[in-house]
């Protein structure tokens, strides 16, 4: 299996980093053919990290700073990683020719696990990344490879980084330490600074076919193809939430309750208890999270501060920092979780009344909420397409009130009174 088997629907992406990756084995094979001391300093400048911008690539299709971008699902973290996979790639066959990224080697099968040394893979389950994290990761960008071809730093979250940290990790990219690659996922490119976004190769990821999501969970996940087909469609090929569709039974359920939420808005007293309850659900994700993570954290970190067995489990002076640093990091993924949870019933909802449009519109397009196709006819037979457009703008700006930190639950309720009004 190559690197690129799990990349769905990106052909194109995939043919352009495999491109990439040929001319990188050819940088990194001509300077151990020198014996690791490239002839000119054009060529050490090369061999090291190719300072080729995206604005003028120039003849190699190598480059030392890539930002990957497309819709949320589209697979731009997994679209990274096989790069990062194929640049480590040391399969014989890629010696004789053949395309790096064979997935089998020590070199592919270690970064697709995460196991690899010398790949840095970053992804945060907090609202930001802050300047500290990232120095610490410009400080790893600066090492030498430590065994493989290339130093990798996958960052799945640059669009989480903050003004502060994305100043910092400036620097780095526009002096990229010898045979250091960045590679850079956000969802769009307003998401990333202008100064950094000018500085990398830009590769953009589409939404991957509803039929080809659904296969790949058939092939990789061994889901029942009707299950695997009903996820893919709901989620409009979004990989990930597919998936958690289509193997977790409570996600399920969540689902099927946010999708009741418009036959439940008659009333003032409807719309608040419907945004009651979508909090609450969001809430019940979060601790389920933590239900699963904290404990373990906590009693792990116990441990490696010493914590003695028989002491009543009291830490050792001087370490009391060192946990409520932790609790305050559970306090953010909390945070975080809910409002993740929250968004994603408010995408389901968005999905609703797109359908809705669709048929009051006599649009051919396969709508994504099948199993409730008997609701979307009720509203849709109840409304006019402008109402409709008004409902799904109530959505939106809900979604942007929970970007600007507005109280979820005002924000819910708002969105509620505002489909009820139409």
């Amino acid at each position: 299996m190559a690197v690129w088997d799990d990349l769905v629907g990106q052909d194109r992406v995939a043919g352009q980093l495999t491109a990439a990756a040929r001319d990188a084995d050819t940088l990194v094979t001509a300077e151990a053919a020198g014996g690791g001391r490239p002839a000119s300093r054009d060529a050490a400048d090369a061999s090291a990290a190719p300072r080729v911008s995206a604005a003028s690539p120039g003849s190699s299709k190598m480059t030392h700073a890539w930002l990957f971008t497309g819709p949320p699902g589209s697979g731009r973290a997994a679209a990274a990683r096989a790069f990062a996979a194929a640049l480590q790639c040391v399969s014989p066959d890629r010696a004789l020719g053949g395309a790096p990224g064979c997935g089998f080697c020590e070199g592919c099968h270690t970064t697709l696990i995460g196991t690899h040394a010398d790949v840095e893979v970053v992804r945060t389950d907090l609202l930001s990344i802050g300047v500290k994290e990232t120095r610490d990761l410009v400080r790893r960008a600066q090492l030498s490879p430590a065994g493989g071809r290339w130093q990798v730093i996958v960052l799945e979250d640059a669009d989480r980084l903050t003004e502060g940290a994305g100043n910092v990790l400036l620097k780095a990219v526009e002096e990229p330490a010898p045979r250091t690659v960045w590679l850079l996922c956000a969802p769009s490119l307003e998401d990333v600074l202008p100064t950094i976004r000018s500085r990398c190769r830009l590769l953009t990821l589409r939404t991957p076919p509803v039929d080809a999501v659904a296969d790949l969970l058939v092939r990789r996940d061994g889901i029942e193809p009707e299950l695997a087909a009903s996820a893919a469609r709901a989620t409009q090929g979004h990989i990930d939430r597919a998936r958690r569709l289509a193997t977790d039974e409570r996600a399920r359920a969540r689902r099927a309750a946010v999708l009741k939420l418009p036959l439940r808005i008659d009333d003032v007293g409807g719309c608040l208890k419907a945004a009651q309850e979508l909090i609450d659900a969001a809430a019940e994700d979060a601790k389920q999270v933590a239900e699963e993570t904290d404990v373990k954290e906590t009693e792990e970190l116990r441990a490696a501060l010493g914590a003695a067995a028989g002491t009543g489990g009291r830490l050792p002076r001087g370490t009391a920092g060192a946990m409520k640093e932790l609790q305050d990091r559970q306090k953010r993924r909390a945070t975080r979780t809910q409002r993740d949870s929250l968004d994603l019933a408010l995408t389901d909802l968005a999905g609703f009344y797109r359908d809705v449009l669709a048929l009051q519109l006599g649009s051919r397009i396969a709508l994504a909420n099948t199993d409730v196709q008997d609701a979307l006819e009720r509203i849709a037979a109840g409304s006019k397409p402008e109402r409709t457009l008004r409902r799904i703008e109530a959505v939106r700006a809900c979604r942007e009130a929970l970007d600007r930190n507005v109280a979820p639950l005002l924000a819910v309720e708002a969105m509620t009174m505002a489909l009820r009004a139409g």
